[in-house]
C-alpha cells in the first residue's frame, strides 16, 4: 500500500496580525488513480491558539511543516488505513440469494 499524504487546504484566521486558528485538511491516496487498489479520503480539522494547539504568530512565520505538525496524522493513519482494509482488503461481501432452493421434504 503506498500511501501518500497532501496537506490541501490551510485556511489562516487572523486577528491582531497573528494566526488564531487554522482549518487544515488533507487528503490521503492510496495507489495511483485509476489502480484497483486506488482509494483516498480527506480529513479535516481545525486547531486553535485559544486552545493551546499552537502559539499565535504572524501568518508568514508558517511553515509547511508547522502546519503538517499541527494535523493529527498518527490518528489519521489509523482511519485511513481501517478505510482501505474494510474497502479494498477485505470489502464486505454481501450475500447472494438463492432463488433456486428447494425446500427438503
Amino acid at each position: 500500500m503506498a500511501v501518500t499524504k497532501t496537506l490541501t487546504k490551510a485556511i489562516p484566521f487572523v486577528k491582531s496580525g497573528k494566526v488564531v486558528k487554522w482549518d487544515l485538511s488533507m487528503t490521503y491516496e492510496n495507489d495511483s488513480e485509476g489502480d484497483a487498489t486506488y482509494y483516498t479520503s480527506t480529513f479535516n480539522k481545525e486547531r486553535s491558539a485559544d486552545k493551546g494547539d499552537f502559539t499565535a504568530k504572524a501568518k508568514s512565520s508558517w511553515t509547511k511543516a508547522q502546519l503538517e505538525a499541527l494535523c493529527p496524522v498518527s490518528k489519521w493513519d489509523e482511519v485511513f488505513a481501517s478505510q482501505v482494509d474494510s474497502v479494498i482488503t477485505n470489502p464486505v461481501v454481501t450475500p447472494v440469494a438463492d432463488t433456486d432452493y428447494s425446500i427438503p421434504s
